[in-house]
């Protein structure tokens, strides 16, 4: 799958909430888009999903045998995750508490049993304090925790991560979480300020503008990743030896089943 968006534009009361943008975001890719908080993340976030109607361009999703321009179709594919004042969580609420929240959006059962589980699996022996508010997690462990969410919706396959740097960290670490799932075979889109940009490597073009701070969201970098490698058939057992598979030959002498023949009683010939 694939989503292009071709010169989307989204208007503001005053401003442009995102100047004219044009990208691609496909399955197993994970593509980094730099800007400056404010300026256009938000909306390009949800024009990419099918959540806010653009005011000028086109969104398009690619299916492979078909293409969707239904915006109803890309939010059932698409989840965002953690777009400020949107779908961040409540900074009051605690780590069972999202989890729960999450379980339902995705159409699981979310008792308490049923969170405490998740959360088990999903720390795999880790310390994660299901009583521990939710903004009291260190930033990539928060972005970690609300995108496992996400991709436990079943129909979900992109992943759009806006401005996880904004709560600290290490950016390297979303950096790779974005890996991670664009392995399984998700898109990630990853969207960030250009300082957190340039840690990662990226050259960004908006810098040589004559106002880099309102400069529009760019594409500051893009990887895809390979299908994986079909496990190899196992090969075929061997079959049993020639030896053990031949009849068994009977080894009597023939001169015995001779003698045998000629020692059976015969009936007298009449003496008449």
């Amino acid at each position: 799958m694939q989503i292009t968006l071709d010169q989307v534009r989204v208007d503001g009361r005053r401003d442009p909430l995102l100047a004219p943008f044009s990208g691609t975001l496909a399955t197993r890719e994970r593509v980094l888009v730099a800007a400056e908080p404010g300026h256009g993340h938000t909306a390009l976030a949800l024009v990419a999903t099918g959540r806010m109607r653009p005011a000028g361009g086109s969104v398009v999703l690619d299916a492979g045998d078909r293409a969707v321009v239904g915006a109803r179709t890309l939010r059932d594919v698409s989840a965002v995750v953690d777009v400020p004042g949107i779908t961040e969580p409540d900074d009051a609420l605690t780590v069972a508490d999202v989890v729960a929240e999450g379980l339902t959006f995705a159409g699981l059962r979310a008792w308490p049993g049923d969170v405490a589980r998740w959360i088990a699996a999903y720390a795999c022996g880790s310390a994660l304090d299901r009583r521990a508010r939710v903004d009291q997690l260190a930033g990539p462990d928060r972005t970690a925790l609300l995108t496992a969410l996400a991709a436990a919706r079943p129909d979900v396959r992109f992943l759009v991560l806006v401005l996880p740097d904004r709560h600290g960290g290490d950016p390297h670490a979303t950096w790779e979480l974005a890996r991670h799932y664009a392995e399984q075979g998700y898109g990630v889109l990853v969207g960030a300020t250009r300082a957190t940009a340039r840690l990662l490597g990226a050259e960004l073009l908006g810098a040589r503008s004559a106002d880099p701070l309102h400069s529009p969201p760019e594409i500051a970098l893009a990887e895809r990743f390979p299908e994986p490698e079909p496990e190899p058939e196992p090969a075929p057992e061997p079959g049993p030896a020639a030896s053990d598979t031949a009849p068994d030959h009977d080894t009597r002498d023939t001169r015995d089943i001779h003698d045998t023949h000629d020692t059976h009683d015969t009936e007298p010939e009449d003496p008449r």
